[in-house]
């Protein structure tokens, strides 16, 4: 499973994973249009078949759009913690830090020949507040001239850097003029990314070829890239199996028998942890899930250990009531782990605070609300996503136990996530965005700014929680200009996490990635984590332009 925050992997929706590839007319060892050379085969897992969409801003948009096709000032890879500079070469912070100037490369071209200046910098910014909203921070963006671009904030804003310098660029030449860029499908993407040329579209396949303008000239090894189509892990896996992709960044149950063994000298995977968080969301403006100590409640009944091992196949580790374990540990207070106990399994102690908010059991075993319903609510997962409906049945057992009745909602994750963006519904599951700094997930699950009422879509903070107190500690994070200043902020908020349970932590979310060297090779690894192995992180970008055929 690789939603990023939003979507997700059982069946495959009309075609198994030999029929789309005999669809798309190919194997992973076939050929680029006209190139004679292998094409890198990726699947997604999450799409059953395809739509010629490119516009970055669009969150239906095709896979690669923004790892191949458009691409940003620099890339953060959280597998090593560096940052590499891309289409900006350097950057630098005023002493004051609100100022932040972005030096850009200037041998950059668009895919259609147009030279790429900092007037397509100040555009996008202006096109992505416009369409999809945030940098509420940013009090000016100008062009100080065709190489340099200045950034003016409203007040100091320490990840501005971060935020700012990953933001996807479009060209204002062509965006400029479409009178509806949220709904303009973008078939033939001009970008800056190595391989934006699409060919051989069809529902269940498609093809990117090389840039042919593109300002790395020594970045383009491979012949191309071409997706497939997959309603779900079954059938992404199998064609991983069956040696049909060259990649596979989803979920693979027990992949060391299933994957690794099959050809151990050329088959290997790696799942480092980025930061991101799985948690379990409760709704928390429906009155069930408003007091905290029913949902520490309802954590504390939560086997994590059978969730990691069972329904994550031992991936992973569980998470503590910081919501920091994984990438964040050097962040994590460890006065506040050992001080809390909501995320250890302890069944008399849920049902004491369930008694205590007035969720008592009957004669039957069973719970009602203070009102005297029966406390029973849905757990939303997509149906194509195998792993996190493990997770969603084991999470449904271990509440039986406690006399609640949870059933697990599993429609496709297009309305999966409908729901979870209005607001309309009561739990589910949901990947956090990973960042340099534990901030970002303090934001979104935490500050008043991330909530919007129900009705109102949100990409961020479904669950609709947030206190004035984690929104003072985060402007004090923003606010501070040295590592001390940032970590006392941090530990405020760790606390205050602990204190509400936002969300309910499950574990440290792995990036998926395995892969075969049979074709290509100078894929990352734990040696050499130049970048992970997903194919929807900015880090994408660096493996598309490392890898190289092998020679034969």
């Amino acid at each position: 499973m690789t939603l990023p925050i939003r979507r997700r992997a059982v069946t495959v929706l009309g075609i198994g994973a030999a029929a789309a590839i005999a669809l798309s007319g190919c194997t992973a060892s076939g050929t680029g249009a006209g190139s004679g050379e292998a094409m890198l085969t990726i699947p997604r897992e999450d799409m059953g078949t395809f739509s010629q969409n490119f516009n970055p801003f669009s969150p239906t948009a095709a896979p690669m759009t923004q790892q191949a096709i458009y691409e940003s000032m620099l890339v953060y890879n959280p597998a090593n913690g560096e940052t590499v500079p891309w289409l900006a070469e350097s950057w630098e912070t005023s002493a004051d830090g609100l100022t932040q100037t972005f030096d850009l490369r200037d041998d950059v071209s668009w895919s259609d020949g147009e030279a790429f200046t900092a007037d397509d910098v100040v555009f996008t910014f202006g096109l992505q507040r416009e369409l999809l909203g945030g940098f509420d921070y940013l009090a000016d963006v100008q062009a100080v001239d065709d190489d340099t671009v200045q950034f003016t904030l409203a007040s100091a804003f320490s990840p501005a850097l971060f935020e700012l310098g990953q933001q996807i660029l479009v060209p204002e030449h062509v965006w400029a003029q479409q009178d509806d860029p949220a709904n303009f499908e973008n078939p033939e993407p001009v970008g800056t990314g190595p391989y934006t040329e699409v060919s051989n579209f069809q529902a269940q396949s498609f093809d990117l070829l090389p840039n042919p303008d593109y300002w790395q000239d020594d970045a383009q090894h491979i012949a191309g890239i071409r997706m497939l189509a997959f309603a779900g892990n079954d059938g992404a896996n199998l064609a991983a199996i069956n040696g049909d992709v060259d990649w596979a960044p989803q979920y693979i149950p027990n992949i060391q028998t299933a994957f690794i063994d099959r050809d151990p000298e050329q088959r290997h995977y790696w799942f480092p942890p980025t930061g991101a968080m799985i948690n379990w969301q409760l709704n928390t403006t429906l009155p069930m899930f408003s007091d905290a100590r029913v949902r520490q409640a309802l954590s504390m009944a939560l086997d994590r250990e059978q969730i990691v091992d069972v329904g994550m196949s031992g991936y992973t580790t569980a998470a503590d009531c910081t919501g920091l374990s994984g990438a964040y540990d050097a962040w994590r207070d460890d006065a506040i782990v050992d001080a809390c106990d909501w995320t250890t399994l302890d069944l008399d102690a849920a049902g004491a605070l369930l008694d205590e908010a007035g969720y008592v059991a009957g004669a039957d075993g069973q719970r009602t609300t203070p009102d005297g319903q029966p406390f029973a609510f849905d757990i939303s997962v997509g149906s194509t996503s195998s792993d996190w409906l493990s997770v969603a049945n084991i999470i449904a057992q271990n509440l039986g136990e406690l006399g609640i009745e949870a059933s697990v909602d599993s429609p496709d994750w297009a309305s999966v996530v409908a729901g979870y963006e209005t607001g309309e519904f009561e739990t589910g599951i949901v990947w956090s965005a990973a960042a340099p700094t534990p901030y970002q997930f303090y934001r979104n699950v935490m500050s008043t700014e991330s909530v919007k009422p129900v009705g109102e879509q949100t990409f961020d903070n479904y669950h609709r929680f947030g206190t004035p107190e984690a929104d003072a500690l985060l402007a004090d994070f923003a606010a501070a200009s040295d590592g001390a200043g940032q970590s006392a902020a941090i530990d405020g908020l760790q606390q205050l996490f602990a204190d509400e349970a936002p969300v309910v932590p499950l574990f440290s979310g792995p990036e998926w990635g395995a892969y075969t060297t049979e074709r290509f090779t100078g894929w990352p690894t734990e040696d050499d984590p130049y970048a992970t192995l997903s194919t929807r992180a900015p880090t994408t970008v660096l493996v598309l332009t490392t890898l190289q055929p092998v020679e034969g």
